[in-house]
């Protein structure tokens, strides 16, 4: 079995990823592999995050070890709020303060289309891979649902009728872009 550390104390994350994976793999979260530090996401990409994050982990146990970097980009607001999204209402914000800043932003607006990005960079034997997924879909009006995280409430996938947050994980992971990323991660692992 493959063993990985999973660059993350996200439980939400971690529940998702180990869906995903079943018992192919195994992972195990920052916390759950004695490691507690938390790392800085100062790039203005996901994929620099992802990286850094990996990078971070990667150097202090030398194990196999991925990292991700998700962002919710907001066609009409100018891909807000993209890389700042755990942080989009300040950095102490919960989820219900992000969501209910987005839907302040998006009042009055009649495009209210958005892309969820998913960037994981696995670091395996030093060598550093990047695997991407997303989903587009629309920010609704108000929030619905008590499932899922984040932004879950408010989006809708392309295709769905539900949100994210209205969907059990195997529903979400039809559209979900760290399922997209996660499948090309998975890919790259058994090859």
């Amino acid at each position: 079995m493959n063993k990985l550390i999973f660059a993350t104390n996200n439980k939400n994350k971690v529940e998702e990823v180990r869906h995903l994976l079943g018992s192919r793999f195994e992972i195990n979260s920052l916390s759950e592999s004695s490691i507690n530090i938390d790392i800085a996401e100062p790039y203005d990409t996901l994929a620099e995050n992802a990286t850094e994050k990996a990078e971070v982990i990667y150097r202090l146990t030398n194990k196999d070890c991925f990292a991700e970097d998700t962002g919710l980009m907001v066609d009409s607001l100018g891909g807000e709020p993209g890389v700042k999204s755990a942080r989009y209402a300040g950095e102490n914000a919960t989820h219900e303060n992000n969501v209910d800043k987005l839907l302040l932003k998006l009042e009055g607006k009649a495009n209210r289309a958005a892309t969820f990005k998913t960037i994981i960079c696995l670091i395996e034997s030093g060598r550093q891979v990047i695997f991407e997924g997303t989903c587009k879909g629309t920010i609704i009006a108000e929030k619905r649902g008590n499932m899922g995280f984040g932004y879950d409430p408010v989006f809708v996938p392309d295709g769905a009728i539900a949100t994210f947050a209205e969907m059990t994980m195997d529903e979400k992971n039809l559209y979900s872009h760290r399922k997209k990323a996660v499948v090309k991660l998975i890919n790259y692992l058994s090859n």
